[in-house]
């Protein structure tokens, strides 16, 4: 009998290994699919790794894999992580990482049926995103820089960020030969190794112009061969996303700016004030790089001042038709 259990458990020690070793190369497999053929992002590759490595884990937990896993698992999963007190967006985002996975492995033939194709996670508050007001962007863009590289580096980030309306890592990734500043475009290498073309306006140009002058000078002084990168630290080095996002909190708190500002809410603050004046849906997703329209259905929150004035002009019961209206009645014959 002792040996009986010794042997079961032998085999059952040497099928987990088998499991695991089965899903650890199917992660590696999709990881490096992700990595390069649909050329995602550092960022994004990091993310995907830690939730599915964090999904692998708990089901060799419950004694299943990623190729034995039903929906039953699924739901259990999602259970666990709102008990877990996870936000609904959180959820979504890890049962999206699971979701591209398993699709993945049926469309490579090494499971019969996904899933996690129908299920739905929790239902997430549409958040309407901060941006700043016209006001704030002056204050912000207006604010003194010191005369010195450092100085002309910020603002030339700043202008850009909120002149395109680029993610903080296209603006990290931005290269000389993309911009042309005559023209007042630049060439952005977004998600997916996407490329699309950006304008520049007047501020923005005239502060990339004084920060090119800067950024030979940095060159010079580091003795270093220029690596093609449009923002350069102090070393002559490439800039890092992560000191550009330091930048723009930096700045916004020297700018008495009340809230935390990051570069993502210059990029909110972009599609929110294009909009607001008047530019349709579909350009403004095109400029942001959004693939779906959806995505860039949430800035559609307008000002409400705006909505009035184009119900007032447009409606018949609007306040300017019935001035008109009463006008003419009192106009003499």
């Amino acid at each position: 009998m002792w040996h009986l259990a010794t042997l079961l458990a032998n085999v059952e020690t040497t099928n987990n290994r088998d499991i695991k070793e089965a899903d650890d190369d199917d992660l590696r497999d999709y990881l490096r699919h992700l990595r390069e053929e649909t050329r995602k992002s550092p960022a994004t590759l990091r993310a995907y790794s830690t939730d599915l490595r964090a999904f692998a884990g708990w089901l060799r937990h419950t004694g299943a894999a990623a190729r034995s896993c039903s929906r039953f698992h699924m739901r259990r999963y999602l259970v666990e992580l709102g008990a877990q007190g996870l936000a609904a967006t959180s959820v979504q985002r890890k049962l999206a990482s699971i979701r591209g996975y398993f699709s993945w492995l049926r469309e490579d033939g090494r499971i019969a049926k996904d899933p996690a194709g129908l299920l739905r996670g929790p239902k997430a508050p549409q958040r309407v995103p901060r941006f700043l007001t016209s006001g704030e962007v002056d204050s912000l863009l207006g604010q003194d820089f010191a005369d010195d590289a450092m100085g002309a580096r910020d603002r030339a980030v700043l202008e850009t960020l909120y002149s395109t309306g680029c993610r903080v890592s296209e603006c990290a990734g931005l290269k000389l030969a993309s911009m042309d500043l005559a023209e007042g475009t630049v060439r952005l290498l977004g998600k997916g190794n996407k490329q699309r073309l950006s304008m520049l306006g007047g501020p923005a140009v005239l502060s990339l112009r004084t920060w090119m002058l800067r950024r030979k000078e940095i060159l010079r002084d580091n003795r270093k061969r220029d690596p093609g990168a449009l923002f350069l630290n102090l070393r002559g080095g490439p800039l890092s996303s992560r000191w550009m996002f330091q930048t723009v909190v930096d700045r916004a708190k020297r700018a008495g700016l009340q809230s935390t500002l990051t570069p993502h809410g210059l990029r909110h603050s972009f599609a929110t004030h294009l909009l607001d004046r008047g530019a349709d849906l579909r350009s403004v997703q095109e400029l942001l790089g959004h693939a779906r329209l959806v995505t860039t259905e949430i800035y559609t929150h307008v000002s409400i001042g705006r909505l009035k004035d184009v119900y007032d002009k447009a409606h018949p019961q609007g306040r300017s038709n019935k001035q008109q209206k009463r006008g003419g009645k009192q106009a003499p014959s």
